[in-house]
């Protein structure tokens, strides 16, 4: 171990995680709410997610980066406290588009505490230690991330929709007495920022996504649609060029792509996560709005996830240092894509036990295989002076996929009734086809690799 507090800067590393994965979830349930409360459309839904989840996305690349530039220390500390008032601005927002400037603040601050979080945790531990500390933290994630809507959901039916931000700020203030107090960092240079791919990036990412959820909510390609996708997909190409133009000095190197490795286990986090953030978006909205659930009832549906996760998680850690990735990231999305076939048995009067409970039981034991092993072998692929670009990149793929999947699930949310449940099923097919690509993906870019060595 190469600081004097390891448990503590685990303990703050989690603290701060946590309020970035429980806000990318907690917010799913309170979406009826949220509606009536501020008389919002099902496409403006749409966008109290994607305002979060699109600076998110298109961030964290620099957010990484700026902690290898600036040190990793101090950006966690303004990440988490950027992240606490944006979400206070958001508990008093008056109207939607207050709402969302503030959940686009949120994301921002999570897009600077995320990446820089797990440097700071990498860079505590080492050899075998370290891949037990990486398989709690990304166990802890995984944790939040399910527990935000059985938490939100709890919330919203007793206190209101707006509690599920004000509950943020003393988690951040204990985080940030940690970080201040305990926390050390060894300078490992000082490494240049990418202003203009940061911008290109998020100008891709906004309109993609406004392309997408105007195409969603829609059902139709109309000229502004067209555009806006045209526009994303020519932006995307001139941040191709621009990172090629920069070389080492890109926030998002492509000679990372030359490893066959790592460009598999970026198509698997896309997939994946894609797919998951997709389920946690739409199952908790069809259970209240179709299957007549309250709010707290739709958050406890998803209990299992947070359950099971957490159980096998630090464990597949463990033996991800022993035996190496490739096997957990080639059979836990395969077992990922059978809990989303299972969600075809939801309907309007099913019951949980016989529905909703085996397919989120599945994916939980599929996700708990992928989350550390995962990690680690992201982290395994570059030096410890790049280790927050490279947690960065890792974590905006899986941002990304969740924000295109919230971007297309308009279609889903603007239906009513038994259209409702027949869109969600396909919704839940497109998922599994997708888990199962990411492990094959896994399978033939990973090969029989070896166990990272120790650092």
């Amino acid at each position: 171990m190469t600081t004097a507090h390891p448990r503590l800067t685990l303990t703050a590393c989690i603290l701060a995680s946590s309020l970035a994965f429980i806000d990318g979830s907690v917010t799913n349930v309170a979406l009826p709410a949220i509606g009536a409360d501020l008389r919002a459309t099902p496409a403006e839904l749409q966008w109290t997610i994607n305002a979060y989840l699109l600076p998110l996305s298109a961030l964290l690349l620099l957010g990484g980066g700026a902690g290898d530039h600036f040190g990793r220390r101090k950006l966690l500390i303004a990440g988490i406290a950027l992240f606490a008032l944006a979400s206070a601005a958001c508990a008093v927002a008056s109207d939607l588009g207050l709402l969302l400037a503030a959940r686009a603040l949120q994301g921002i601050g999570a897009a600077i505490l995320l990446p820089n979080s797990l440097a700071v945790l990498s860079n505590a531990f080492t050899g075998p230690e370290r891949g037990k500390a990486i398989g709690t933290w990304a166990a802890a994630g995984a944790i939040a991330g399910a527990v935000g809507p059985p938490l939100g959901g709890w919330l919203v039916d007793a206190v209101g929709w707006r509690a599920i931000f004000f509950v943020n700020l003393p988690v951040a203030a204990v985080a940030i007495g940690i970080v201040w107090r305990y926390v050390d960092e060894k300078v490992e240079g000082t490494l240049p920022l990418d202003w203009p791919g940061a911008a290109t990036a998020t100008l891709a990412l906004g309109a993609l996504t406004w392309g997408l959820t105007l195409w969603s909510s829609q059902g139709m390609l109309d000229l502004q649609t067209a555009a806006a996708l045209a526009a994303g997909l020519a932006l995307i190409a001139a941040f191709v060029w621009i990172e090629r133009r920069r070389g080492p000095r890109a926030m998002m190197p492509l000679s990372l792509f030359a490893s066959r490795a790592f460009a598999g286990l970026t198509l698997l986090t896309f997939l994946l996560y894609g797919a998951l953030g997709g389920v946690l978006l739409l199952l908790p909205y069809v259970l209240i709005e179709a299957g007549g659930y309250t709010a707290l009832q739709a958050g406890l549906a998803l209990l299992p996830l947070p359950i099971g996760i957490g159980l096998a998680s630090r464990l597949m850690g463990s033996l991800t240092t022993r035996l190496g990735p490739h096997l957990p990231l080639s059979i836990g999305p395969l077992i990922v894509a059978a809990g989303f076939a299972a969600l075809l048995l939801v309907e309007t009067s099913a019951d949980y036990w016989t529905s909703v409970f085996p397919g989120v039981t599945i994916i939980a034991l599929g996700m708990s295989c992928v989350a550390a092993p995962l990690t680690t072998a992201v982290l395994a692929s570059v030096d410890d002076r790049h280790s927050g670009t490279a947690s960065g990149f890792n974590s905006a793929i899986a941002r990304t996929g969740g924000l295109i999947a919230t971007a297309v699930a308009g279609a889903v949310i603007a239906s009513a009734g038994s259209a409702l449940i027949a869109a969600f099923h396909a919704a839940a097919l497109v998922g599994g086809a997708m888990a199962a690509l990411s492990g094959a993906a896994a399978w033939f870019t990973l090969g029989a690799q070896s166990p990272p060595p120790p650092r």
